[in-house]
């Protein structure tokens, strides 16, 4: 039976897309937060047609006060929160050497400060409910390369972040765990892949193919199954899993 107030941020495409229309099978109604409004209402669209409520904010998570104002609405709206989904959060997939001090900034704000910012606005609505909180991060963070290292810090960052709350969560009643994807085939991800493609000269597939095996995976992972694990994090199922930090990556990192 569908119960209870999610809020998904990046929820226009890939693994916020994914993710919030997977919860419309779970909750009575879900927040959907991203910057983009076109691809956004198509998010909605979709969630609204497995018969769920749905309230749409439009939002640049640079602000500092977007996150505020996010709790806000969804209070206004529906009177509780019960689960926070912290997605949102491109950052530039540059060499260490080349990153600029405002493009640090700049990812820092919109992936780990809007998460925190969230988290800490939420919480007292979250203790009310005995809710969830899943900050989703990224292998990365476990394997750092040059031209990730922007990705790799921040991500890295936001699973001690999500070790801290997770912690104070013990205490309030309310779980918290991240989500570590590793090579998820995204909009993003075929973008990337085109680009890489263009600046060499090869084939796609062949391009493709190369990054798979530098990986060493078998395929990329779909947005759906990410949004799976999210959903199961945040079930009763999973009512005794808290300060976990699960990767999904095909294998990418062995931790076993």
């Amino acid at each position: 039976m569908k119960s209870g107030i999610a809020i998904v941020t990046g929820a226009s495409s890939g693994i916020g897309a994914q993710t919030a229309i997977r919860l419309a099978n779970d909750f009575t109604g879900i927040v959907l937060v991203a910057r983009r409004s076109e691809l956004l209402e198509q998010t909605a669209g979709e969630v609204q047609g497995k018969g769920v409520t749905v309230h749409t904010i439009v939002a640049d998570l640079h602000q500092p006060e977007a996150a505020e104002d996010i709790v806000r609405q969804t209070i206004d709206r529906f009177g509780r929160i019960d689960a926070l989904v912290n997605i949102a959060g491109a950052v530039p997939q540059m060499n260490v050497l080349q990153m600029t001090d405002q493009q640090w900034d700049d990812s820092m704000q919109v992936k780990f400060h809007s998460a925190r910012r969230l988290a800490v606005h939420a919480w007292p609505l979250l203790m009310q409910t005995s809710g969830s909180v899943i900050f989703v991060s990224g292998t990365a963070a476990e394997n750092p390369k040059p031209n990730s290292a922007a990705i790799a810090s921040i991500n890295a960052a936001i699973n001690a972040l999500a070790k801290a709350f997770a912690e104070q969560g013990i205490q309030d009643g309310v779980r918290v765990n991240a989500v570590l994807p590793g090579p998820i085939w995204t909009d993003r991800r075929k973008a990337f892949l085109e680009k890489s493609a263009a600046a060499s000269g090869a084939d796609q597939e062949e391009v493709s193919q190369k990054l798979l095996a530098q990986f060493g995976i078998a395929r990329y992972g779909e947005p759906l199954e990410v949004a799976e694990l999210i959903a199961f994090l945040l079930s009763r199922q999973a009512r005794f899993i808290t300060g976990t930090a699960i990767r999904i990556d095909g294998g990418e990192v062995k931790g076993i």
